[in-house]
């Protein structure tokens, strides 16, 4: 016989689809309905909704905040029978007893939760799509510009960022290679430059080599070569007139967090939660 399960909720209802699909998934249930109604705000709208669960026979799963809505629910359940899984009331109940305060009950509140993991997705799928030069069309579109040699943490610190929600396009400087015109039409304070030693610099491109199984005396980790690169990098970053960092001895995070604070110094709106 099919279940039928109805999600209501004052959003999308994405993160109850999520949690029901999850359960769902622990039996072998292969004849089920799932019906999602968005939005639902109004009594008049909810009453309607659980009479046809109740003709159904449906189970209701919904993430409703409001207490007015909370009551209508709670009045069919008593007169139907109605069977129902609250997903936030159990754990809101819990949170207002160990800090002593009311819910907001404001609907909407999973949504914009919603909205920022799906920023977060983009952001990433951004990175990877910009990531290293491969189109220099993504330098007009992304939030913040990396600009670098080989080995300056471009890619990682891209991907670190994305996760905070801020779209990376990275952009490789090599003197044989002519920088991209888009570069240089994106405001410099949406730019950042990095930079190593050249010691570190040669240490990890000696270790890169050495991963690869090539000898080591290669032009890529020759220390004149690197020389070479860091000065062709920095006269491009003072041209662009960009902060320049030095990422050596900087872990990911400390250089992510420099970023940031430049970028807020600058007015740049940063989503990150």
């Amino acid at each position: 016989m099919k279940k039928t399960f109805f999600i209501i909720s004052d959003s999308l209802g994405e993160t109850a689809a999520q949690v029901l699909k999850a359960a769902i998934s622990q039996f072998d249930m292969n004849d089920y309905e799932i019906r999602r109604f968005s939005y639902v705000l109004k009594e008049d709208a909810l009453r309607e909704i659980l009479t046809l669960a109740c003709e159904a026979d449906a189970m209701i799963i919904h993430t409703l905040v409001e207490t007015e809505l909370l009551c209508v629910i709670g009045e069919f359940q008593k007169t139907h029978q109605l069977k129902t899984v609250d997903i936030l009331g159990s754990t809101l109940a819990m949170i207002s007893d160990m800090t002593k305060q009311t819910p907001k009950r404001e609907p909407g509140v999973i949504r914009q939760i919603n909205d920022t993991y799906y920023k977060r997705v983009e952001s990433i799928e951004f990175a990877v799509k910009y990531d290293d030069g491969k189109d220099p069309r993504g330098v007009l579109k992304a939030d913040l510009v990396l600009l670098g040699i080989s080995r300056t943490s471009k890619t990682p610190l891209s991907m670190y960022l994305a996760n905070k929600n801020i779209k990376v396009a990275n952009i490789p400087l090599v003197p044989e290679s002519i920088v991209p015109e888009e570069v240089f039409q994106v405001p410099s304070i949406r730019v950042i430059g990095l930079t190593n030693s050249p010691e570190k610099l040669n240490q990890i491109r000696e270790e890169r080599l050495k991963s690869l199984g090539l000898a080591r005396g290669n032009k890529y980790s020759d220390m004149n070569r690197i020389l070479e690169e860091i000065d062709y990098a920095e006269k491009i970053m003072k041209r662009i007139g960009c902060p320049i960092i030095n990422v050596a001895d900087k872990a990911i995070e400390e250089t992510a967090d420099i970023i940031l604070n430049i970028m807020k110094k600058n007015g740049i709106n940063i989503y990150n939660i």
